[in-house]
């Protein structure tokens, strides 16, 4: 069995040992821990490369650190997502300095990622990058509507953030975007782009790419007529089923099997 086989085969075999699937804890073991996050963070940064969720030396996926809940792990500022590897991750601390790594850090990453993670204790990951349905959504300045059941994922759940002021270099702005994103999943960043958290770097990985689907689907549909909403009462059906964050988690398990088969190097440490 080479290393390509291994990420699906771990997969079954949790799957085969409990009745529902469960995203991996790490009670006694931080360091363990640190490194499944880590792990998890570099293969994001290839799915959104392999996605072309990519734009020059935009956007950015960061992950709390299990010990340091102050400080995370971010991509280094300039290196393109598709060669990002776990040896490449930076640990930025709460005052934007690098703690660990030799790259330095993008401000609007520290600025609003800081913010989102001092406000939401329990947001592990966040991710936000310029994919192209993404910005092109935000230039509209409203929310996304329960057309789809994909898109009942983010019914009630997110927000729209209309007062854009620039390039968010300025950890005022982080915060101001953190109150916007609220108790969220998701917001829409108005001629910006998403932003997306979750309890895993798997969750906050598949709310992105769902979203941004979600937002090109929209843009179809809007372009072809006059959809038809979904009413309340079924999206809050569909929104429970398919909008938690062991969904989120499971949702993104084939993602993270595929980039990890393919890409097998970004794990190197």
């Amino acid at each position: 069995m080479g290393p390509c086989d291994r990420p699906w085969r771990d997969r079954a075999e949790l799957m085969t040992s409990v009745r529902e699937p469960h995203v991996p804890v790490f009670d006694r073991s931080p360091e363990e821990e640190r490194r499944h996050r880590k792990q998890r963070l570099a293969a994001a940064f290839r799915i959104f490369g392999r996605l072309g969720f990519d734009e020059g030396i935009a956007g950015h996926i960061t992950a709390r650190d299990p010990e340091r809940t102050d400080c995370f792990w971010v991509n280094p500022f300039g290196m393109s997502f598709k060669q990002i590897r776990v040896a490449d991750l930076l640990l930025v601390d709460h005052d934007g300095e690098v703690v660990e790594g030799h790259w330095p850090v993008n401000r609007a990453a520290f600025a609003i990622h800081s913010a989102v993670h001092a406000a939401r204790p329990e947001v592990v990951a966040a991710a936000h990058s310029h994919s192209v349905h993404g910005k092109a959504f935000s230039a509209l300045h409203r929310p996304l509507l329960a057309l789809t059941q994909d898109s009942c994922i983010f019914w009630r759940d997110h927000a729209v953030d209309t007062d854009y002021g620039g390039v968010a270099n300025d950890v005022e702005e982080g915060k101001r975007i953190a109150a916007a994103l609220g108790g969220n999943k998701a917001a829409i960043l108005a001629n910006h782009g998403l932003l997306t958290v979750g309890q895993s770097v798997d969750e906050a990985t598949f709310w992105f790419t769902s979203m941004e689907r979600t937002c090109q689907a929209q843009l179809l549909a809007e372009a072809a007529g006059e959809p038809e909403e979904i009413p309340d009462d079924v999206a809050e059906g569909v929104h429970a089923h398919v909008g938690s964050p062991l969904a989120g988690w499971f949702s993104a398990q084939p993602l993270f099997d595929w980039i990890l088969a393919e890409q097998p190097d970004c794990l190197e440490e």
